[in-house]
């Protein structure tokens, strides 16, 4: 049987704004003004503690990462918690695989906190009971780590695994663990990443064009082939 590994931010939810606020707040506290969505969005696929550690960097911050960690991940939650939706295809489609029994799990660069966070504000926490937070495994994104771990903890093969993403990234991590991958970009910059060529299934404009029953009708003919 097939199992599907979805990434969350971007993918299962729209969260992004929330990222970028809570990244704008923490730099800004740090005495970097005018982050902007342009410079937060090239960093949309890899884990926020990686982020931050390019930024420490770039902008020669002396707190240490783990303060600005802290810091990003409390802004994110009080941010998270006041309102994270669903992409409405994408919660018919967990909907939909959660029905017929197929096995399931998240692998996010987000902290175990904010995942948590995400799927129980959703309520999409009944139905995804397995999570793998890029903090728990050794590489995040595009490392194959978080993928290869979902698969263990689900007791599948990665080669029976499909992951759902919306970054470059991400799919590059796919594919280094094994595992096919269904590319749905998140905004218009992100859609011309060549990255995306690679995917098994690919929708070029994103939410307003995945379809819960065109993927379904596409993994049925992956399980049958």
């Amino acid at each position: 049987m097939i199992s599907v590994i979805f990434d969350l931010d971007g993918t299962l939810v729209d969260s992004e704004p929330n990222y970028y606020e809570s990244g704008r707040r923490t730099l800004e506290r740090h005495g970097v003004p005018d982050f902007t969505w342009e410079q937060h969005s090239r960093f949309i696929g890899i884990g926020t503690l990686e982020t931050l550690e390019i930024l420490k960097d770039r902008y020669g911050i002396p707190a240490p990462v783990e303060q600005l960690l802290a810091e990003q991940n409390a802004a994110y939650l009080e941010l998270a918690r006041g309102g994270t939706e669903a992409f409405p295809q994408m919660r018919k489609f967990v909907e939909r695989l959660h029905a017929e029994g197929v096995p399931m799990a998240v692998a996010s660069g987000s902290s175990r906190e904010a995942i948590d966070a995400v799927l129980a504000g959703t309520g999409l926490d009944a139905l995804l009971t397995t999570a793998v937070s890029a903090e728990e495994v050794a590489h995040g994104k595009p490392a194959p780590d978080v993928f290869l771990e979902a698969a263990r903890r689900l007791g599948v093969r990665p080669a029976d695994c499909v992951v759902v993403e919306d970054a470059a990234p991400g799919v590059r991590a796919a594919h280094a663990a094994g595992m096919a991958c269904v590319a749905v970009p998140y905004g218009e910059e992100a859609a011309g990443d060549p990255g995306f060529a690679t995917a098994e299934l690919v929708f070029p404009s994103g939410q307003p064009e995945f379809s819960a029953e065109a993927v379904y009708a596409w993994l049925s003919a992956r399980r049958t082939a």
